[in-house]
């Protein structure tokens, strides 16, 4: 991986070779007349750049034969290209316009282009050039710039995505039930969470919208959205490479090429390849583990006959083989089990010293291999056409996703859970037709109709396999029988869960102006969801022996299951918003909205009670969604931004996920909660002072939780207790009280290696208060507040080789992202730990 990733470092300094030579002089200015010193001029294409000295003047040889296009770039004013043709001029007069009005940031988030601070939803935008440089590579560092939004993986399959608190299941992932928050890519909904966990590809802009979205997109989006765009072919030759090297191995690479294949026709090509060395030394293989290992590629092709028609082809493919995602133990919680059922009485009596107490010692001895292989990728066709006074578009796609794992999920060095490993295969396509634009002069709007359909099968079995060790975890009363040699060891499930579903919808939004002023936004949506489970587990392996005594002891532990389920349904939901521009500056808006999240079915087994399967538990109720929502979005000045927002969400039959003592529950199982509440304010800010300096921050306060919830498991200490227990008034998992992210960056104009652009240092800092890591509210399973800064330093230009410092978590914070309770609830814990500190330099070379 090295290897491929290093072959990038000379093509990065390759550079054209001069044919012809032209000079070509000029004044660069801005909109006021005013002489832009140091401004660029550059061909695009090529190395070859030129300053505007005091009074704006330039001269530049262009060593090349029109047609070509001239760059004239300077730091705060937007980029201007001037196309050169043979009957251009030997002097031009070039004018740059100033890049600072911070509310022009240019959104889709409606499905057609509009600014961000005219539209009535609370969104937040992070430009790609951001995402990249503050090392945002993937969602899961987006996150710190954006503190609304949670991300919790412990492996790829085990990803949640929420925002506000909400959205997919917290804990070991279900694949039964729908995300709450829709993840787009160029207008293409990705329907596996292991999907956030992906390096971002070429990206041009990322959108996050909050609160249900349903009238927008596609698919139902009960808690937001992710709306990436990457960046398109381009019919102006360009290319960028960049290289990253860090500390602990890592290494970087990407790269994107455009340009025109004939006059209708252009391409872009991108890549992206990360790995880094692991972070945990495992001394049962004494290797580190926990790598990232990423390769990833994009191309599209874009033909466009007329300024009417647009058609873009895109294919991606990505490849993960990370040796890791291990967990750490962490803890212990007495449980109300007998004495002997202690975990430190467990391990005691196997003589056996866990290798360290501290977590953050970052040394583990797991005898069952870490692996988190996934392939992931499809194609997409996207036709954009102008009917009338709008634009249709139809968004046709296909995906895949190949999980191939293996975990040690008792998270020791013994042999209790010899092996868990869910190889899985799915497929999905989804068709999207939908039209935006005016329909009466003070109406416009946008309709749509959707499909998708996708197919999740084992690749192979799901199978979870008894170690030597698992009677004395297994344990339940002190009998010899337990001891008998090879009951256990082999002992497994071979679980075969199958899902098949789709979805169809119809959905619109409207913007009626009524007056210059005030607005009205109605927007309504049906639904349709079919949905079908097959789910077999069968037992095998262990002693083999038909005395009932011990036949009824390995029961205990695993049992066969099989069900099946079928179930469709219809919804209607809609949202209704009021905006009100008090001024130019000002916005008001308030919303209410109704959501609607399709029936769950269970595919990770479920629960056990008096010997007898609980099937009531296959099929869990839909999720009812009331939302309120008022907002301000303000422009105290050209240069600022100040935006506040408060919010009310009220979930009937909330689906969550939920971890049970009983080991034949593969990663939990999900129930319904009768209602829970999710309150909250949101403040975004930026300021921009002259063109060297700004700031940008976010601050977020989220209250949720569980209204009633009167049959949920124990949490992790009362294990050996009641089999369920009413937390209603508890706290949601994975919601932070307080979340704040900060960022700024100070710049100034300069040369290096000849090159005239800007030096820059900035800054990124991101808190969070303490969370709840568990569904059902545990002492012991919170995680505690912690604050990350990250900052970098170095110059960049538009065109030409830019070069930065960087470090992420700078001051070594030990923090955990997620604590877990082990397997069967023996009462040991283990946590997925945050990054320690790390740095490193990034070259970018652009053309």
């Amino acid at each position: 991986m090295k290897r491929i990733l290093q072959l990038f470092l000379p093509v990065i300094l390759l550079s054209h070779v001069a044919v012809a030579q032209r000079t070509i002089k000029g004044v660069i200015k801005n909109n006021e007349g005013q002489p832009l010193a140091g401004a660029t001029v550059g061909i695009k294409g090529t190395t070859t750049y030129a300053l505007a000295d005091s009074v704006g003047q330039f001269s530049i040889d262009t060593r090349k034969e029109p047609p070509f296009f001239l760059a004239f770039s300077y730091i705060g004013y937007k980029i201007n290209e001037v196309h050169i043709t043979r009957q251009t001029g030997d002097f031009l007069d070039v004018t740059l316009a100033k890049n600072d009005l911070l509310g022009e940031v240019v959104i889709t988030a409606r499905r057609r282009k509009e600014t961000l601070q005219a539209v009535p939803i609370p969104i937040s935008v992070i430009g790609g050039t951001l995402a990249e440089e503050a090392g945002a590579f993937n969602v899961n560092r987006l996150k710190e710039l954006v503190p609304s939004v949670q991300l919790y993986s412990s492996n790829p399959r085990n990803t949640g995505l929420s925002i506000r608190g909400l959205g997919t299941t917290f804990g070991l992932t279900n694949d039964g039930i729908d995300p709450g928050v829709g993840f787009y890519v160029d207008g293409v909904y990705y329907a596996r969470p292991a999907a956030t966990t992906i390096d971002f590809l070429d990206v041009e802009q990322i959108e996050v919208l909050r609160g249900p979205q349903g009238t927008l997109f596609g698919k139902n989006t009960t808690a937001g959205t992710f709306n990436v765009t990457t960046r398109k072919p381009s019919f102006t030759p360009g290319a960028n490479f960049e290289l990253s090297y860090g500390n602990y191995g890592y290494i970087q690479a990407k790269s994107s090429l455009t340009g025109p294949l004939g006059d209708k026709f252009a391409g872009r090509l991108s890549f992206s390849g990360t790995h880094r060395d692991g972070l945990i030394y495992n001394q049962a293989t004494d290797k580190h583990t926990n790598t990232l290992n990423n390769l990833g590629a994009r191309g599209q092709l874009l033909f466009r006959p007329s300024e009417k028609l647009e058609i873009i082809l895109a294919a991606d493919a990505t490849r993960q083989r990370p040796d890791g995602y291990a967990q750490v133990y962490a803890g212990v919680a007495p449980t109300l089990r007998p004495d002997y059922r202690q975990f430190n009485k467990i391990i005691s009596d196997l003589n056996y010293t866990l290798p360290r107490q501290n977590p953050f010692d970052r040394i583990i001895d797991h005898d069952t291999p870490w692996r988190s292989s996934q392939d992931l990728g499809g194609a997409s066709l996207n036709v954009d056409i102008k009917v009338g006074s709008g634009k249709l578009t139809s968004t046709t796609a296909y995906r895949f996703w190949n999980w191939d794992p293996s975990n040690d999920r008792d998270f020791t060095g013994l042999q209790a859970l010899a092996l868990s490993q869910a190889p899985s295969k799915h497929r999905q396509w989804s068709q999207e037709i939908r039209w935006a634009g005016n329909i009466l002069p003070r109406v416009t709007g946008v309709l749509g109709v959707f499909a998708f359909g996708q197919k999740l099968d084992p690749d192979g079995a799901h199978t979870e396999e008894s170690g030597r060790d698992q009677w004395r975890f297994s344990q339940a009363s002190t009998s010899a029988l337990w001891k008998t040699p090879g009951l256990f060891e082999g002992y497994g499930i071979k679980s075969y869960p199958r899902l098949k579903t789709f979805s169809g919808a119809i959905f619109g939004q409207v913007d009626w102006a009524i007056t210059d002023k005030l607005s009205v936004l109605p927007g309504l949506r049906f639904n349709y969801d079919d949905k079908e489970v097959n789910f077999r587990r069968d037992t095998y392996g262990g002693l083999q022996t038909e005395d009932p005594a011990l036949v009824a002891l390995k029961n205990q532990v695993y049992t066969p299951q099989a069900f099946e389920a079928q179930i469709d349904d219809t919804n209607w939901s809609g949202q209704l918003t009021v905006a009100y521009k008090a001024t130019k500056q000002i916005n008001v808006f308030a919303t209410y909205s109704t959501g609607f999240k399709p029936v769950g079915l269970n595919l990770g087994g479920l629960p056990v009670t008096g010997g007898k399967t609980m099937l009531d538990l296959a099929v869990i109720k839909p999720e009812e969604v009331r939302h309120y929502e008022i907002g301000i979005k303000t422009t105290p000045t050209d240069n600022s931004i100040v935006n506040l927002t408060v919010y009310n969400t009220d979930i009937t039959n909330y689906q969550t996920q939920v971890q049970a003592a009983d080991l034949s529950v593969n990663r939990g199982y999900l129930a319904n909660a009768e209602k829970v509440r999710v309150r909250g304010a949101e403040l975004d800010a930026s300021i921009r002072i002259k063109d060297f300096l700004s700031f940008y921050g976010a601050l977020a306060y989220t209250d949720g939780e569980y209204v009633t919830f009167t049959n949920a498991p124990p949490p992790l200490e009362e294990t050996g207790g009641p089999t369920f227990k009413d937390i209603s008034g508890g706290q949601l998992p994975g919601i932070s009280k307080w979340a704040a992210s900060l960022g700024g960056e100070v710049s100034t104009l300069g040369k290096f290696v000849g090159q005239g652009g800007s030096y820059f240092f900035a800054f990124d800092t991101y808190y969070r208060s303490s969370f709840s890591s568990n569904p059902s509210p545990s002492k012991y399973l919170v995680v505690d507040s912690y604050v990350l800064l990250n900052a970098r330093a170095g110059f960049r230009v538009v065109n030409g080789l830019s070069a930065f410092v960087w470090a992420r978590n700078l001051l070594d914070t030990e923090y955990f992202e997620q604590l877990l309770p082990g397997a069967g609830n023996a009462g040991h814990y283990a946590g997925v730990l945050g990054d320690p500190r790390t740095y490193g330099i990034t070259l970018r070379y652009s053309l």
